[in-house]
């Protein structure tokens, strides 16, 4: 058995995968060392949330889950995944009990500021493996300042299940609690579909158990995207159009100013959105801020596909490829190869973690608009019940 690395070294360790045809071979990832944990947390009912139309408000709460432990812990360089309604984040044995807290205030920020429930645990590496799994992470390189942690060895999905059946629970801190949400943004207009519908799909080995198969069926599917304009990428090259809907301005006024301010960060948003759309379009530079240079780096750095115990895209498809990926995923389902969710939608979301504009290292969730990867779950939970 491969002997984990030590707590202290074990980020130098991680593999870089420059390609994400890579993502499904396991030997490309390592495991987690001795006394790390993950900290799991989503949204109840996420499904209700979305028929109401609060999706924006979903994926920020989900969002904000990263956003308070890389900033509580004060590191950016920890594994995370972004899941829509939730996110997990690995855990140094250092930072377990500032992890703890961060988990409490952020579930008082969500029924406090959005209204919804978030659940949340934190499950040690030790009692995974007791059940003959295991996380393994490794990092696939997005862009030249930025890299995505993917999970593999089934213990993720574990500690999520757990989590649900309310094990490992952390309690919610009291009310009036704040997270620290510094960076957390969501400025970005929905992006309308391009090629014909954005389509979150969700794809996890299947009772054969067969990795072989299961692997040469995620190389089939990221084949399949990658001869679509920009391979399947929601975002234009160029990036998207500067913007803000209502709702995003609202909720990350709420995630990052008290209440009696509130006002005023809305006008200076605002203000300062008026500006960059204006240098954008004469080609201007504000200070050593360029916006154009800005979009493109958004594009390049987003999170629109990832693995995490199985395949997650949300992606742009033409009609004929989403027949192709459909058929493909139906026929390795009757092979017992996986079991899959698949939600159509016509605009993409974007959630973002700008710790500042002038860095080059600013990250962007990529979901689906009307319901992304919290009905692909529902669906493919429904196959499997």
């Amino acid at each position: 058995m491969e002997k984990p690395a030590a707590p202290d070294s074990f980020l130098d360790t991680l593999p870089v995968l420059p390609e994400f045809e890579r993502v499904a071979d396991i030997d490309n990832y390592r495991p987690l060392p001795a006394g790390w944990a993950l900290a799991v947390a989503d949204i109840v009912n996420s499904t209700g949330a979305v028929e109401a139309g609060r999706y924006k408000s979903v994926n920020m709460a989900g969002a904000s889950v990263i956003s308070a432990l890389l900033n509580a812990l004060a590191r950016r360089d920890l594994p995370f995944v972004f899941g829509g309604d939730g996110a997990l984040v690995a855990v140094p044995p250092s930072a377990v009990q500032a992890a703890r807290e961060a988990l409490a205030a952020v579930q008082a920020w969500v029924a406090e500021e959005l209204a919804m429930t978030m659940r949340a645990a934190l499950v040690p590496i030790e009692d995974i493996r007791a059940e003959g799994l295991d996380v393994r992470v490794a990092r696939f390189q997005a862009s030249d300042d930025v890299f995505y942690a993917m999970f593999a060895g089934g213990g993720s999905s574990w500690a999520e299940t757990q989590m649900k059946a309310g094990r490992y629970r952390i309690d919610p801190a009291p009310k009036g609690t704040r997270p620290d949400l510094t960076g957390l943004s969501c400025r970005w207009d929905p992006i309308e579909a391009t090629l014909g519908e954005i389509v979150s799909i969700i794809a996890v080995p299947g009772p054969s158990h067969d990795a072989r198969a299961f692997q040469d069926l995620v190389s089939d599917l990221i084949a399949f995207t990658g001869q679509q304009e920009r391979g399947g990428h929601p975002l234009p090259a160029e990036g998207p159009k500067f913007g803000a809907s209502r709702q995003g301005l609202e909720i990350e006024v709420r995630a990052n100013t008290p209440g009696g301010r509130q006002w005023l960060a809305k006008l200076w948003i605002r203000f300062v959105l008026m500006l960059a759309v204006l240098a954008d379009r004469f080609g201007w530079k504000m200070g050593g801020f360029d916006p154009r240079a800005y979009r493109r780096e958004v594009t390049r750095n987003s999170d629109f596909r990832k693995f995490d115990d199985g395949l997650k895209m949300t992606i742009d498809l033409d009609p004929a490829a989403l027949r192709k990926i459909e058929q493909r995923l139906q026929a390795a389902e009757r092979a017992g190869i996986c079991s899959y969710g698949l939600h159509r939608q016509k605009s993409a979301l974007m959630t973002c973690i700008v710790a500042s504009p002038m860095q080059r290292d600013h990250v962007h969730f990529i979901d689906g608009a009307a319901g992304g990867y919290a009905v692909a779950m529902t669906k493919l939970k429904a196959k499997l019940a």
